[in-house]
């Protein structure tokens, strides 16, 4: 496996002249600013030159190079594998009730005999990204699956990911599958301490949160908030909720996309069951710099061959960050095996297994994937 990585501004075009490569199976992966729904030019360049190539990417709320957060471009990494065969699916998603559904598509379309992994991105506002998780689970067992929802930035309105002809839409979800001789690590962790009371989740309806002990959600949500509730939702990103479920150890985190005054109803990118019970959580710098290094620790494999890590981490820790963000992706980086190279995003969520359990949708971590043949 080699890897060659690039820098795209539209002030100054790509950082160096793209380097001829003729492998066959040759990924494609880019991660950049959601301007770039409606300027597709730098994407076109790239499928000209790389016409047999595997495309994969998605929009960011910053993008992750090295040791580096990069804005207002695109950051690349053309990987060349030497025995992985490479194969991935898009679908569009015009309804968010079909989210599990277009899981199950992508699954049962990379389903082989040596899948050994796969990397699903998908559109970041109008997807359920626990139901996504889902729908991959039943139908590929024993797989690890990871990936992530795309970003834009702190504004909330639009996303992209880059479909089979690299091109970028709207209301997507690509998945990507690699079988064969290929080694596929994974790790997540947030960092994130609880504060205040649990409260139970008394009215919700898939991920649409209305009622915490029988109280209306955002008016709630509000009074932690104080001044900081002006800026929802964004503002809310730093208080994300921590759900469990009475007699279980599994704890999920989960982040505002958006809220309703009329229904006083927070809508998260992920499910919030009924009888669950919420407290809200925060974090300073080292707490979720700590939780990078425990991401790192899970998915470090012993290799002196090249390494590719992808890392998508929430908007949510870079706004706690703010510029001191560097910090986590720095951290990733003195852990893993020398010869890695790190690329990634900042997302609205984040698909990675527990431990070596069945994949789900987590809020507020970095949670990392590391292939190497």
């Amino acid at each position: 496996m080699k890897t060659t990585t690039l820098v795209y501004t539209a002030q100054n075009g790509f950082s160096a002249t793209l380097p001829a490569i003729s492998s066959p199976q040759l990924l494609v992966l880019v991660f950049g600013h959601s301007k770039f729904l409606h300027d597709p030019a730098p994407f076109a360049t790239l499928h000209e030159q790389y016409p047999q190539a595997v495309f994969m990417g998605c929009s960011s709320a910053g993008e992750i190079l090295g040791k580096s957060i990069h804005d207002d471009g695109l950051v690349i990494a053309l990987v060349q594998f030497e025995s992985t065969r490479l194969h991935v699916t898009h679908a569009s998603i015009d309804d968010v009730k079909e989210s599990r559904n277009i899981g199950r598509l992508l699954a049962d379309r990379l389903s082989g005999e040596d899948l050994q992994g796969i990397l699903v991105l998908s559109e970041g506002l109008h997807v359920n990204g626990s139901e996504l998780a889902q729908g991959f689970n039943d139908v590929v067992q024993g797989i690890t699956v990871t990936g992530g929802l795309a970003g834009d930035g702190d504004r909330f309105a639009q996303t992209w990911v880059l479909q089979q002809d690299g091109q970028p839409v709207s209301h997507g979800v690509t998945a990507l599958g690699f079988y064969g001789n290929v080694r596929i690590g994974h790790g997540s962790k947030g960092g994130w301490k609880p504060f205040g009371p649990a409260r139970e989740v008394t009215r919700a309806e898939n991920n649409v949160l209305y009622e915490l002990a029988g109280k209306p959600a955002l008016a709630l949500y509000k009074t932690y908030l104080g001044e900081m509730a002006e800026g929802l939702p964004a503002t809310g990103l730093r208080f994300p909720l921590a759900l469990s479920m009475p007699g279980e150890d599994k704890e999920l985190v989960r982040t505002i996309l958006a809220i309703d005054e009329a229904s006083q109803s927070l809508t998260f990118a992920g499910d919030i069951p009924v009888g669950a019970y919420a407290q809200l959580m925060r974090a300073n710098l080292e707490q979720l710099v700590e939780g990078a290094e425990d991401a790192a620790l899970m998915s470090a494999t012993e290799t002196d061959t090249e390494v590719l890590c992808i890392s998508i981490s929430c908007v949510g820790r870079r706004m706690v960050m703010g510029a001191d963000a560097e910090e986590e992706v720095e951290a990733v980086l003195d852990i893993l095996p020398e010869k890695t190279t790190q690329i990634g995003f900042y997302s609205y969520g984040e698909i990675s297994p527990f431990a070596k359990g069945s994949c789900d949708l987590h809020n507020q971590t970095m949670t990392l994937t590391t292939i190497h043949e």
